[in-house]
């Protein structure tokens, strides 16, 4: 028995397996909220240094790439994060050998995604901010900014499987150490690159692949010499190459489920495209806003994502039922503070992302807020659901999800657009409904089968 407990500990599965279900979801939390809101810094640290420092046209060229952002680190992301659950599984079944062979497996995989994304994302950048409509005195900013966001892919995927692997394993606070070292870092370069070297988007760019670069090289170096005893030997590197299908099983559709999520964004911003630059620039510093006040919901879906792997491997059900639950009402705490952000204080956190205040940019992007504000909940529900069911290892119905998102996206787009900008702007939280509505008769069944 004792050693059973010790074995837990150095795994750092204690809180997640055993402990009261909110309290061990909520302390598990605190620090990817902390740690989320740092990683915000990345992408806001461009866009307020580019929007004040550089001008109003490259803030746009910075915000046209949003989508294409997401579409292929969304990729990454999500299947950097399906390998975390095969080990988040294994952890809370305590089984130690199988986790330092997922551990090996994940980074055999990685490589291999890095190489073949890096390509083709470069490749095709000016043809997907093509067939977006971007407008042409934002063109140039936009694909210098991108093509560098995209030659650098590797780090980003690098800091994503090392930060995945720990808190698979119950560690959500060594990444977010080195998270805050290399966000500071991050904004030092970004000013550096602008003023200093007159480097403009692309200045800002290697700026942010430099400190993500660096933020993941430390945090394996320290998880190394921390959890010794999750990283594999040589024979576990042999041992992970039968296992590859294992992880990609769960990885590619949750790498799908965010890449066909981004295109459905990609395809919204085609139509925004359409308004001008002055439209793009308020879409865009409302977007970094939403990026910033839903962090709660990204937050409560991660944490439930390694939460549900472990109980799952562990094989207790009834603790996925209750975590589910007391996440959601956490959530709706979260939910109705967005609410009265983006309402109250909408238009002063757009302001933030301007040299100087423009009425029209800033009430463009205050419409978004108050839409996405609306629907808080419905945001919130479905990210903390589809977490859930991503963490039991069901992942291709939330990647049906995310094609319904995309379908809901599109069809919005084109029924609403007689309304102009707002009735774009609500495709979004319509997207939202109809993929949650998928999500809630899938759960109510799954719960019927196996109690959870």
């Amino acid at each position: 028995m004792g050693a059973a407990v010790e074995k837990r500990e150095r795994l750092g599965i204690e809180t997640m397996t055993v402990q009261v279900p909110w309290k061990a979801i909520l302390w598990f939390s605190i620090p990817l909220f902390i740690g989320s809101l740092f990683q915000q810094i990345y992408s806001m640290a461009d866009a307020v240094i580019v929007g004040r420092l550089v001008g109003v046209k490259e803030l746009a060229g910075v915000g046209a790439t949003g989508a294409m952002s997401f579409l292929v680190l969304g990729f990454a992301t999500g299947i950097t994060s399906g390998f975390s659950v095969v080990i988040a599984q294994r952890a809370g079944a305590e089984d130690r050998e199988q986790i330092r062979i997922s551990v090996a497996a994940c980074c055999w995989l990685c490589i291999a995604v890095t190489v073949v994304m890096t390509i083709l994302s470069v490749a095709g950048a000016d043809f997907l901010l093509r067939i977006m409509n971007t407008p042409d005195d934002i063109f140039r900013y936009a694909s210098g900014y991108i093509r560098i966001i995209f030659g650098g892919l590797g780090a980003s995927i690098y800091y994503n499987m090392i930060a995945g692997i720990l808190r698979a394993v119950g560690d959500s606070r060594t990444p977010l150490y080195f998270l805050i070292f290399s966000s500071v870092f991050n904004v030092v370069l970004d000013i550096a690159a602008v003023l200093v070297f007159h480097g403009g988007v692309e200045g800002a760019s290697f700026a942010t692949v430099i400190s993500q670069l660096i933020s993941a090289f430390l945090c394996h170096w320290y998880a190394g010499r921390k959890y010794p005893g999750i990283w594999p030997e040589k024979r576990h590197w042999s041992a992970s190459l039968s296992q590859g299908w294992r992880h990609l099983r769960i990885g590619l559709p949750m790498a799908l489920q965010f890449s066909v999520t981004a295109v459905g964004i990609m395809i919204l911003q085609a139509y925004l495209n359409g308004f001008g630059s002055v439209v793009i620039a308020g879409y865009t510093a409302a977007g970094k806003v939403e990026n910033l006040v839903t962090q709660p919901f990204t937050t409560l879906a991660a944490a439930m994502e390694v939460y549900c792997g472990q109980n799952y491997g562990a094989g207790r059900p009834d603790r996925i039922r209750k975590g589910i639950s007391s996440s959601l009402k956490m959530g709706g705490v979260a939910a109705a503070g967005m609410l009265v952000l983006n309402v109250v204080f909408g238009r002063q956190m757009i302001q933030i992302f301007l040299e100087s205040y423009d009425s029209a940019i800033v009430e463009y992007g205050y419409i978004y807020l108050v839409i996405i504000g609306a629907f808080s909940m419905v945001l919130c529900m479905l990210q903390i659901v589809r977490s859930s069911l991503q963490g039991m290892g069901e992942a291709l119905v939330p990647m049906a999800g995310g094609v319904i998102e995309l379908a809901a996206r599109w069809a919005g787009c084109i029924c609403l657009l007689p309304f102009g900008y707002a009735g774009i702007c609500f495709s979004t939280p319509l997207a939202w409904v109809l993929a949650l509505t998928l999500l809630l008769v899938y759960y109510k069944k799954l719960g019927r089968e196996t109690k959870c």
